[in-house]
């Protein structure tokens, strides 16, 4: 069974469910991942059952070309299929917290280059994600020249069909943050902040270099 392939699995965290105490709840992630991904992961492979075709192709392809997808199943596809995709990238892009979190190295410069500054980043990013109405995602991507920009996605689209590659993302759908900051989004942006997976950032980074 495959993270990428059908029938796709509920892949474990990286870390444990409490690792990213005191800014994101353990009972937040469990919730999160046990209950809701496990949900879209569930209506994905139902989706896909009787689709022998389909089953060939690696979820960023079905999501890449969504626009090709049977009209009759499109819809079922883009919406667990973008939930599968989104939440597990979204929990690669959390590790244990730190006071003073940032990026180092080639992606740190080009942040730097593109931003202004980390900091300037950092309110991009949180404008954007503080002006997402109701659900969705805000992504760190390189664009098809190669430039970061931020972006958003609603519900559960992704940036894959827009031809982006994703470097990172923050789920910003109220379940991701209700039980530690009722609606207090802001909150929680400024937290997520102290738990961003740099590292696997860099390396996605400098792999689609």
């Amino acid at each position: 069974m495959s993270q990428n392939y059908y029938k796709f699995d509920l892949i474990s965290l990286p870390y444990e469910y409490d690792a990213l105490e005191p800014y994101i709840s353990g009972e937040t992630m469990r919730v999160h991942h046990e209950r809701l991904l496990k949900g879209y992961v569930e209506r994905l492979n139902l989706s896909l059952e009787n689709r022998p075709r389909l089953q060939k192709l690696a979820l960023e392809e079905m999501l890449e070309h969504a626009c090709s997808l049977p009209a009759c199943v499109k819809n079922r596809i883009v919406r667990n299929g973008g939930g599968v995709y989104n939440h597990n990238f979204f929990f690669s892009s959390l590790r244990p917290g730190a006071d003073e979190n940032r990026p180092v190295g080639p992606l740190a410069s080009e942040i730097d280059r593109a931003f202004g500054s980390f900091s300037k980043f950092k309110g991009v990013f949180k404008e954007n994600a503080m002006s997402v109405f109701g659900s969705g995602y805000v992504w760190l991507v390189k664009d098809s020249g190669g430039c970061l920009c931020v972006v958003q996605t609603r519900d559960q689209d992704t940036p894959l069909a827009s031809g982006y590659s994703p470097l990172l993302n923050i789920d910003v759908w109220e379940h991701a943050y209700f039980l530690d900051c009722l609606d207090q989004r802001a909150e929680y942006i400024d937290r997520w902040f102290h738990v961003v997976n740099w590292d696997r950032a860099a390396e996605l980074f400098l792999m689609q270099a």
